[in-house]
């Protein structure tokens, strides 16, 4: 790397682009993904040289990053092919809020922007303390059951962060003991029997990158008698929202949930 911080940066996944716009850092990012659609407009500002489980290494190493980073696992062939070229390569694994938030405090120090890292998440740390106080005293009847459908066929449900932003917003995630696997295929849900049994009142849904097909959901086969069918509370949700592991999920994600939960509770009423 030369100099003290980094100046030019590939980022492998929308949410250290979405951060580093946030704390004024823009003009370090030198390529971004097919996915990267936060903020708005960001996409006529840098070259794509990525999808998300897959690169162009030729077309990273053309732009020269002294520092590139992603998100998971899923991206460790990437980061390999890179660090043998000799690239630094910084690989978030964070599965929760939590680790949202460290997350936008470890990339401000990585490039020098501290202060600004740390306003960026004290703001959002206290976001989200108001909207979960909001929701805290909420009696029983008021707390709706959700199963959150990550991919259909296998059913796959919600992911730690996701699992969160339920309980924030006051609902209960009916498949919570899953949400602590760092994997999807922990998450699998093998009888959708268990589905059915669950009685759901809402049914949140986010198909990574695939449009959700609702009346498909609504014509299940035995789901007929689950509450969210009964009274069509199914919904979907953008997977760039709900499905990203930063400000998107914290902010635009959970307001959309803290609504349709607010429209659950208004019916019952």
């Amino acid at each position: 790397m030369i100099g003290r911080y980094p100046k030019r940066i590939v980022c492998l996944t929308e949410e250290t682009t979405e951060v580093l716009y946030a704390i004024g850092a823009e003009a370090l990012i030198c390529g971004i993904t097919q996915y990267t659609v936060r903020p708005s407009g960001v996409q006529n500002n840098h070259p794509v040289v990525a999808r998300y489980i897959d690169a162009d290494i030729t077309a990273i190493l053309d732009l020269k990053p002294d520092l590139v980073l992603g998100w998971s696992n899923l991206q460790a062939d990437i980061a390999s092919a890179l660090i043998k070229e000799g690239i630094e390569f910084v690989c978030f694994n964070h599965r929760s809020i939590q680790g949202i938030l460290s997350m936008i405090l470890k990339l401000g120090g990585l490039i020098g922007r501290t202060e600004s890292a740390k306003e960026f998440e004290e703001y959002h740390s206290d976001r989200l303390a108001k909207v979960s106080a909001q929701y805290n005293n909420l009696a029983p009847d008021f707390r709706p059951r959700v199963y959150f459908e990550e991919w259909p066929k296998p059913f796959i449900s919600a992911i730690g962060w996701v699992d969160e932003l339920i309980e924030i917003a006051g609902g209960q995630n009916v498949f919570k003991e899953l949400a602590s696997s760092q994997s999807a295929g922990g998450r699998i849900i093998e009888n959708e029997q268990l589905i059915i049994d669950a009685k759901p009142d809402i049914i949140l849904a986010s198909w990574c990158g695939k449009p959700v097909k609702i009346d498909r959901i609504m014509k299940r086969k035995g789901w007929e008698e689950i509450p969210a069918i009964i009274n069509s509370d199914i919904y979907e949700l953008p997977s760039s929202t709900v499905l990203q592991p930063g400000p998107a999920a914290i902010t635009d994600a959970l307001d959309a949930i803290c609504a349709i939960f607010d429209r659950w509770r208004e019916q019952k009423n």
